[in-house]
């Protein structure tokens, strides 16, 4: 009964493309390979893409950066918005696993003894009830063979990121995340996106200040100015 329903919905409901809607799977091979990689050569700290390796770029000169490398797979172009939004606001939480194959293509395992993640915004995890950083820190996880415990939360009263310019966000994310139990003293954080990279920094900042040494952040995708 429960193949013949399975078979059913496959008909009324096909799978399509989040990306272009194609029928048949979540991403299709074409908008998959569209998607741009973000390889060597890059910015070793915050990982932007660059002409040449570079130690630190224009982006994250001159910046008190929490963490000691920041990795994504992807650029947060208009294929990986779609994808992104998808996998967030529609909930399609099977997209958390397609995330983190492609994480895993294009991203080196860090050298770490766990895995973390940035705990979602009270209300938005009650309103998606989901929280993407953890699917994709427990996907990542299992490919790994690491840990993903949940080692912060948020503080009350924290405005969301989106749409707030860059000084805005990172005096907003100041001091708006707990630890809740001793760290590791090498970990890896994990994100959806990184965008400006003040949120993963101040989470960075309260693992380390709990006794972390060395905290890594890995992303799906990363905005690229």
């Amino acid at each position: 009964m429960r193949a013949e329903v399975s078979v059913l919905l496959d008909l009324l409901l096909p799978t399509r493309c989040v990306i272009c809607a194609a029928t048949g799977d979540d991403l299709c091979d074409s908008c998959r390979a569209g998607l741009t990689r973000l390889r060597a050569p890059r910015c070793d700290r915050c990982g932007a893409p660059t002409a040449w390796p570079v130690a630190r770029c224009k982006e994250c000169s001159g910046r008190r950066l929490a963490f000691a490398h920041a990795r994504a797979a992807v650029a947060y172009d208009d294929g990986a918005r779609l994808l992104v939004a998808a996998w967030k606001e529609r909930g399609l939480r099977t997209l958390a696993a397609l995330a983190a194959e492609l994480v895993c293509e294009t991203v080196r395992r860090p050298p770490v003894y766990t895995l973390t993640f940035v705990p979602a915004d009270p209300d938005r995890r009650l309103q998606r009830g989901h929280n993407p950083a953890a699917n994709l820190a427990n996907e990542l996880g299992d490919r790994w063979e690491l840990p993903a415990p949940a080692l912060l939360e948020r503080a009350a009263g924290i405005r969301p990121q989106r749409g707030l310019p860059l000084t805005e966000r990172r005096r907003n994310v100041r001091g708006a995340f707990r630890v809740t139990e001793r760290p590791p003293t090498k970990l890896a954080l994990i994100d959806d996106v990184y965008t400006t990279g003040a949120t993963v920094s101040a989470a960075a900042t309260a693992l380390r200040k709990a006794g972390a040494r060395h905290v890594e952040v890995v992303t799906f995708a990363r905005a690229v100015r």
